[in-house]
């Protein structure tokens, strides 16, 4: 006997409350962007043509983006990113209050999720809680999360094969609604920054990108679409080695937003997919956690990944990177284990936040 047909949607109060926190933050992010700074967008057209598609049609696959990430924000770097949400800013507000084709994005437990007001703002705000393992044993690849955001870039039809619980725990003891159980949350837009820490040096060069990424495109199904994204100027809305008042974003900089065109993930990734679709059939889940070939494909998608976005880098006159090392974690590893410092491979301000 099949069992019950996964849930439609959540209830109104909380679909209402969505609505206003993202049409509020996203009204906001427009009016700080565009009232106090100049703002250049390149390729705009790609994302909006693929919101609208995505709303007037019936959605059968997801909407993954990725870019850089450059600012944080708040006296010393503990509250957040200003990359996102600012960056949506850039989105007409005919967008801002239709949360159902806005992103879901991936915020720090430690941070947006250490309280449950805050809890309860950032998941209405389409933020799913993520441990990160600089600062929790909780964090990595296979994380309760990671499951989240597959299924919410995967099909409805996938809906069915999936766990049917209304809940999810990160740590055995928290509890927070699981929006892939919801079958009109799926199919989902989610947006990533895949270096996963602010990183700001004069030319905006890459770190590497770490490995979810590489989940997300290889497990969820069907195939999403995947659009990369390069942005500049955060930096000097919020640059780490600013000076009093740290908590106030400066004003009069320039932000430039580079959005590349939609891509089947299938047609950059397709050889990628059917290789892990291979090591799936094997039914060894230690062999796709750890085993050689799982991994070599995961550091093959992450790379890949990085060039998209470091194409449109190049795009707007940045000069070209010129250490294919910088693309491996390994090249990484001499950095030491602090929150904020200059990284000793390429001269950059991290915060961990």
């Amino acid at each position: 006997m099949s069992g019950p047909a996964p849930a439609s949607r959540q209830n109104l109060s909380r679909q209402f409350g969505s609505t206003v926190v993202m049409g509020t933050v996203g009204l906001l992010s427009r009016t700080f962007l565009y009232g106090f700074n100049n703002v250049e967008v390149t390729g705009l057209e790609n994302l909006l043509g693929t919101l609208d598609r995505r709303r007037d049609q019936r959605r059968e696959r997801g909407l993954l983006t990725v870019c850089n990430h450059v600012a944080v924000t708040l006296p010393n770097s503990k509250d957040g990113s200003i990359d996102d949400p600012l960056i949506w800013g850039i989105l007409p507000l005919r967008y801002a209050f239709n949360p159902r084709n806005l992103r879901w994005g991936l915020g720090a437990h430690d941070i947006c999720f250490k309280n449950k007001l805050l809890s309860n703002f950032f998941s209405l705000g389409q933020v799913l809680p993520t441990h990160r393992l600089w600062h929790s044993s909780l964090g990595g690849l296979y994380q309760p999360t990671m499951t989240q955001a597959i299924g919410l870039l995967s099909g409805p039809r996938q809906a069915a094969a999936d766990s049917k619980e209304m809940v999810y725990s990160t740590d055995g003891e928290d509890s927070y609604a699981a929006p892939a159980a919801y079958v009109a949350n799926r199919a989902a837009w989610v947006h990533v920054f895949p270096e996963a820490c602010c990183h700001q040096n004069p030319e905006n060069t890459l770190r590497y990108f770490k490995w979810g990424v590489s989940r997300l495109i290889l497990e969820s199904d069907p195939a999403p679409e995947f659009i990369p994204m390069f942005i500049h100027g955060t930096q000097d809305i919020m640059p780490e080695d600013r000076g009093f008042p740290r908590f106030l974003p400066r004003i009069g900089k320039t932000l430039r937003v580079v959005i590349g065109k939609p891509t089947d993930v299938d047609a950059l990734f397709g050889q990628e997919r059917a290789a892990w679709k291979q090591l799936a059939e094997r039914g060894d889940p230690e062999l796709l956690k750890n085993g050689t070939e799982a991994v070599q494909l995961r550091i093959r998608i992450a790379k890949s990944v990085r060039d998209e976005v470091g194409k449109l880098r190049e795009s707007i006159g940045l000069p070209p990177e010129d250490d294919e090392t910088a693309a491996f974690a390994d090249t990484w590893l001499k950095e030491p284990n602090k929150r904020k410092f200059k990284s000793p491979v390429d001269g950059s301000l991290v915060n961990r936040a």
